[in-house]
Formats: C-alpha cells, sequence, structure tokens
C-alpha cells in the first residue's frame, strides 16, 4: 500500500517521466518536487494552508479553489500556463462555424489538398442526371453508365499550370482503372481553352476516358467542381463517395517528387472493394472556377433519393445486423419506424456520435469551406441534418426505388484483412442479464519469441450485444502477478488496443507502427453492459505485423492524474494533469477516459511566451462513447511546450448517472470510482523504433 501511496502523490508528471520518451525530469522539476515533499509535512501529497500560510502565494497555486495545492497545480504553475480554463458550455449542438485565424505568409503562399468533412462537400448526395457531348461530337447520358462500377467525372484545362501538370497522371490512372469498369469523363469548363490542344490532350487518353470541352461550365456546375483540377467520383447509383484532390503532389507555390497521399487512387480502391474512402472529401488546389450556385432542382426528398444515403453514411456501421447497435436502420421501415427517436437524437447532437467542438480554423483557399482535423469526424453536416428533420417532419415519404443506394456492404470476417495472429480470451467471461457489471480484466498469453511490430490491430467481441467498450495494454514478460501499482503504471502508460462501438480497428501507414513485445501478455480491461439477457463472451484481438521496421513506434501515453478528489456534491469540479513535453514529438490521436461524473475535458498546449491553444475540445463529454479523435495529419508539439488536459466533474444529485453524490470520489477502475486519463497517442521524429530516449535538462 505504501508504493501505491507513493505513486499516487507524484501525479501524471512524475508518473509520465517512466515513460518511452520521457525518462528524466528538468531541473526547475526536480526542484520543485524536493520543495513540494518538504512542505507537505503529513505527506498526505498535497499542500493546505496550515502549511503553506503565505495567502498571495497560495492563491496562485490553488487555481481550482478547493483549499490544496497538489503537485499537478505546483507543476503546473511552473509551467506558467496563465490562459484561463474555464468549463466548456455545453451546447446542444455546436454550430459549424469558420473563424478566421491568423496565418503565416508561407501558409497562404504554398497550399496543398486540405481535408474536408465530406457531407459538407457533396459526398454522399446523388447527382441529378445530365447529357453531354464529347469532343468527338458523340452525345451521352450521365445514367447510362449504371453498369460500370464507378465512374470519374475529372476538371482539367490545357492552360492551367497545376492542371497541365495533372494530366499525365490522370491519363495513368484512366488507363489502368478503365480496365476495372470504371468509367472517366474529363472536362475541360475553361472556356479560353485552344481547341487544338484539347484535340491533342484528348488523343493522348487512347481512348481510355471521354474529353468533353465545357465551355460554359454546365457541366462542372452540375457535379460542384470548384477547381481546374477537382475530381468527382460517383458509384453507379449516382451518389458522390469522393469529391477532392487527385493527390498531393502538386500546390499552390509547390512540387514534390512524389505524391504522398493519393487521395484519387486510394478512394478508387476502396469503392471497388466495397469499402468507404479514408479520406472522402479535401479541397483541390487549381485554377478557381467562377461558376454560380446551381438552382436547386425541385426534386420532392424522399427516402430513396436523399435519406437512405444519409443513413448509409452516418449510421448503418453500427446500425445493421450483427452490428453494435440496438436495431437496424437498413431499410425505409427501420427508418420510418424510427423516425421520432432519430429526431430527437439528431436534434440534441447525440447522434451521430462526435462530441469535439469545431476547431477555430481558416477557410480551404479553393471551396471556402472548413478543413477537418479530424479522419474520423462522425458530425452530421448541416445539410444533412436539415433535409433529414425535412423529411421526418414531412411525412416520411418513400419515392422511387430507382433512385436508390447501392446497399452498403461489411465485412463478415477481419476488417483489417486475414491476422498474422490472432490472441483469444482463454475462458469465456459470463455476463448476467440485468444489472451492472463491474470492468473485468482479462489476460491472454501472447507466447510470443521475439518482438513483433504491428501495422494493424482488430479487437473483436465475442458477444457485440454487451461489450461496451475494451482498452487492451501490454503486461511486460516476467511478471507472474500483477499488483495494483503494476496495472496501475501500465494503465497510465498508454493503451495498446482499443474497442468502441463504431471503432474496432487502429491502423497505421506504412513507416508506423506499434511493438508487441517478446513474451508479453496482453491485459484486456472490459466495460460489459447488461441487454436482458444471459450470455457469455470470448473476445480476440487480430494483428497484422509490418513486412519490415517502421520508420516511426507508435507509443501512447496518458495525463493521469492519480491524486484524483472530487468532493460530494460539487456540480463542477475541476481537476487537470500537465506534462512539459521533453522533446518534439508528432501527435497522432486523443482518447479520453473517465466514468459516469465527467462532463467535459479539453486539450491545451502551451508554448512560449504563454501562447495557448485547445487541441480537442469536448464540452459535452459521455461515458457512453469511449470515443478515439484521429488526426488525419500527425499534429507537432514542440520540446517544451507543455500538454494540459483538463476535466470537468459533477458529483452533484443533478447527475443522473451519478452512483452516489455523498461521497468523495477518488480515483479507481470500477464506476462507482472515477478516473481522469488523457490518453495522446504520438511518435518521436528521430528515434529509433524500439529505444527509449533519455533526457536531461537542455539535453535532446
Amino acid at each position: 500500500m505504501g508504493k501505491l501511496l507513493i505513486i499516487g502523490t507524484l501525479t501524471a508528471s512524475a508518473v509520465l517521466l517512466a515513460l518511452p520518451g520521457f525518462a528524466q525530469q528538468t531541473d526547475a522539476e526536480k526542484t520543485l518536487q524536493q520543495r513540494f515533499g518538504q512542505l507537505d509535512k503529513n505527506g498526505d501529497g498535497k499542500i493546505t494552508t496550515d502549511e503553506l500560510p503565505q495567502s498571495s502565494f497560495f492563491k496562485q497555486r490553488d487555481k481550482n479553489g478547493d483549499g490544496q495545492i497538489t503537485l499537478a497545480e505546483a507543476m503546473d504553475f511552473l509551467a506558467d500556463d496563465s490562459t484561463p480554463d474555464t468549463a466548456p458550455a455545453p451546447a446542444k449542438v455546436p454550430p459549424r462555424v469558420t473563424k478566421a485565424r491568423s496565418h503565416t505568409p508561407a501558409a497562404s503562399l504554398r497550399q496543398g489538398p486540405q481535408p474536408l468533412r465530406p457531407g459538407d462537400h457533396g459526398v454522399g448526395r446523388r447527382l441529378a442526371d445530365f447529357s453531354f457531348t464529347d469532343r468527338a461530337g458523340k452525345s451521352h447520358q450521365l445514367s447510362r453508365f449504371a453498369n460500370e462500377r464507378a465512374i470519374v467525372v475529372a476538371m482539367t484545362s490545357t492552360s492551367c499550370p497545376l492542371s497541365k501538370k495533372y494530366f499525365p497522371t490522370l491519363a495513368k490512372l484512366a488507363e489502368s482503372y478503365s480496365k476495372r469498369d470504371v468509367t472517366w469523363i474529363l472536362v475541360n469548363p475553361q472556356a479560353t481553352d485552344k481547341l487544338e490542344e484539347m484535340q491533342t490532350a484528348a488523343r493522348s487518353l487512347a481512348g481510355k476516358a471521354l474529353y468533353v470541352p465545357d465551355p460554359d461550365g454546365t457541366l462542372a456546375q452540375a457535379v460542384g467542381a470548384q477547381t481546374t483540377t477537382d475530381v468527382i467520383v460517383l458509384d453507379a447509383a449516382r451518389t458522390v463517395v469522393y469529391h477532392g484532390a487527385i493527390d498531393d503532389q502538386y500546390g499552390q507555390g509547390y512540387a514534390v517528387d512524389a505524391p504522398r497521399h493519393r487521395y484519387l487512387a486510394d478512394a478508387l480502391e476502396a469503392l471497388l472493394a466495397g469499402r468507404q474512402p479514408h479520406v472522402a472529401a479535401t479541397g483541390a488546389p487549381g485554377c478557381v472556377l467562377d461558376l454560380a450556385p446551381k438552382p436547386a432542382a425541385e426534386l420532392a426528398l424522399t427516402y430513396h433519393n436523399r435519406i437512405s444515403r444519409i443513413v448509409q453514411a452516418n449510421c448503418v456501421e453500427c446500425h445493421r445486423e450483427e452490428g453494435v447497435a440496438p436495431f437496424s436502420l437498413t431499410t425505409y421501415e427501420d427508418v420510418a419506424a424510427h423516425a421520432p427517436m432519430i429526431k430527437q437524437v439528431v436534434e440534441q447532437g447525440i447522434m451521430p456520435p462526435w462530441f469535439a467542438a469545431p476547431p477555430d480554423a481558416t477557410a480551404d483557399a479553393e471551396s471556402g469551406e472548413e478543413p477537418s482535423l479530424w479522419a474520423n469526424d462522425r458530425s452530421l453536416a448541416e445539410g444533412d441534418k436539415t433535409d433529414l428533420l425535412a423529411w421526418v417532419a414531412g411525412g416520411k415519404p418513400l419515392g422511387d426505388a430507382t433512385d436508390a443506394p447501392r446497399p452498403r456492404s461489411f465485412a463478415t470476417g477481419w476488417l483489417i484483412g486475414k491476422p498474422d495472429a490472432i490472441f483469444e480470451f482463454p475462458d469465456a467471461v459470463p455476463i448476467k442479464a440485468t444489472g451492472v457489471i463491474p470492468y473485468q480484466s482479462v489476460l491472454i498469453d501472447t507466447r510470443l519469441a521475439e518482438d513483433k511490430w504491428v501495422q494493424a490491430i482488430e479487437i473483436q467481441p465475442g458477444e457485440r450485444g454487451v461489450v461496451h467498450h475494451m482498452l487492451v495494454y501490454i503486461q511486460p514478460a516476467g511478471r507472474k502477478e500483477s499488483s495494483k501499482l503494476e496495472d496501475l503504471i501500465d494503465e497510465v502508460r498508454g493503451f495498446w488496443g482499443v474497442y468502441v462501438p463504431g471503432n474496432a480497428t487502429l491502423i497505421y501507414p506504412p513507416g508506423l507502427a506499434k511493438r508487441l513485445p517478446k513474451g508479453c501478455k496482453l491485459r484486456c480491461q472490459i466495460h460489459y453492459t447488461t441487454n436482458g439477457m444471459a450470455t457469455q463472451d470470448r473476445s480476440r484481438i487480430g494483428v497484422i505485423y509490418a513486412k519490415q521496421p517502421p520508420q516511426h513506434e507508435v507509443h501512447v501515453v496518458g495525463l493521469a492524474n492519480l491524486r484524483l478528489s472530487i468532493p460530494p456534491g460539487a456540480s463542477n469540479h475541476r481537476e487537470e494533469a500537465t506534462l512539459r513535453v521533453p522533446c518534439d514529438m508528432q501527435v497522432l490521436s486523443f482518447l479520453p477516459h473517465m466514468h459516469a461524473r465527467a462532463t467535459a475535458c479539453r486539450y491545451r498546449i502551451t508554448g512560449e511566451g504563454d501562447k495557448s491553444r485547445a487541441l480537442l475540445d469536448i464540452p459535452r463529454y459521455d461515458f457512453n462513447w469511449q470515443l478515439l479523435y484521429r488526426y488525419y495529419e500527425p499534429q507537432p508539439i514542440a520540446r517544451g511546450e507543455t500538454l494540459k488536459f483538463t476535466v470537468w466533474y459533477d458529483n452533484s444529485d443533478r447527475n443522473p448517472a451519478n452512483p452516489d453524490p455523498t461521497q468523495t470520489v477518488h480515483w479507481g477502475r470500477q464506476l462507482s470510482d472515477e478516473m481522469h486519463i488523457g490518453y495522446v497517442e504520438y511518435f518521436i521524429p528521430g528515434l529509433k523504433p524500439g529505444e527509449e530516449m533519455q533526457l536531461n535538462a537542455g539535453q535532446r
């Protein structure tokens, strides 16, 4: 018990120093920790006014005003973060507002494709049918390509510099994918492009694509194109599945030898495989098309021509047979029967589950739309929300079945593909029919004879209806029985795998991987929920190994406040954990983990000159959704910046999920206790995979 108390008094700032890349304290932190120990005369892990009577000194450090100073508060004061950190105000549904912010001249001169929220960029909508005439004078109707597996409508121009650079790429893609039943339509909307140059471009396509002059911009307007490099991918039912750039090889003010992201090719591969593209919408740097918005067609809003596509894109991943949701939404009858409930949860912002507040960002240069930070953003686009609610209010018309989208398919086996190894619970876990089930812990022995680099992880619940979420930790080889202290350190050290509703996989791009150490065990922490029927669960974990050692090892660290103390009846109690980042790092994702009393949380970074910015703001935290917030692109955090994770708790009787508002709540694994862990998934540039970085003050 003594060991546990010692660790508990140190809070996150001390425990994190033992984690990969965070091995030693700075001199200032060492001095402060020694001084803290001297002032904490009774050794209870906090300093009170009896131990430190200087009122002004005390008030500066007692930021939450609870009459005591923890080491976390003292460390935070050392970081000199003077930015006010008030609780985010809960809102029904945060409006999607684009806020301007200053940016450097370099950023404004060099512009590449920026990911956009798909629903705001036309993805998921059905294009109206239209006719066109190609350069050879042959007439076509878009609907006549219904037997093709995909249709690509790509803007092009013989005068726009970026469009000219991308033409060879388009030609190669058309040659390759036309063999796989993909129709290519290259549209030139520039009225002043020369006929002979267009003829030369068309001949170079060798019949693999249609070349269509569009001098009045009719076609470009019909598909919603915004620049001369814009590409729109349709499925056979004319549903937009991708809208954006070809790749990121060329942009405004730059060119690289090879693309880093092949957006168009990746979208086509996903569509042909029956999957959703990982990136479904981006801006497309090119010559901007000045096209007036096309008047909306006077079409009745029906299930088949609109609502089915919204539900497919946002709901059926979970709401389907064998999905994690309690009922299916794959048919008109399903959606119509649940329409009142759909209206309620959409209006309240409960569904689809996404709780990150919109970030401050500049609008995308070409589209005027706000770039999206998050690769797994589930929020419903405003246009989709408006149409869905209007359809419910308008009597839920069915419409013409010929307007329906193609059914969305889901893999029946492993989403990551055939695993190289599968690790399964040694025994089934019994689940009772009703009531609350304490957190369960299951050990899986990997029996690995050597270290392995893991490219993809998937957790498959044995009984999806009762597995709410699961966090998987690495238990090092040689540990026979874990103590509470060792389990606690593993927990704060960071998750290795994670399962939450709607997200069962961790898939890393080439060059990034997680380590699975020789002889380790996987400790699975599972939250089960009852569903009225007694059953049992035997979950399993599939992995795909990297084909070669990675360039960077993926680490996870937890910003944890182990001295958590929430007073009885407190309705807006604030706790935090901080870390002075000891080296440059690239952040991949965040996963906040608390229990039923948590109401809001925020990740914030403070840098030189007290400049502070929110990385992730969740004004309405919901324990029922242990969501991972993954960046499209790794975000840099510089050495010397301070990373803070703040959480607000409601321990009052006004919180209906509160187990007992009369108790002071401390750290604990069960739902009657609380937690305060802000997980951060990251890698350290320049650090060799498998090695740890030893840091001293002023040294990298």
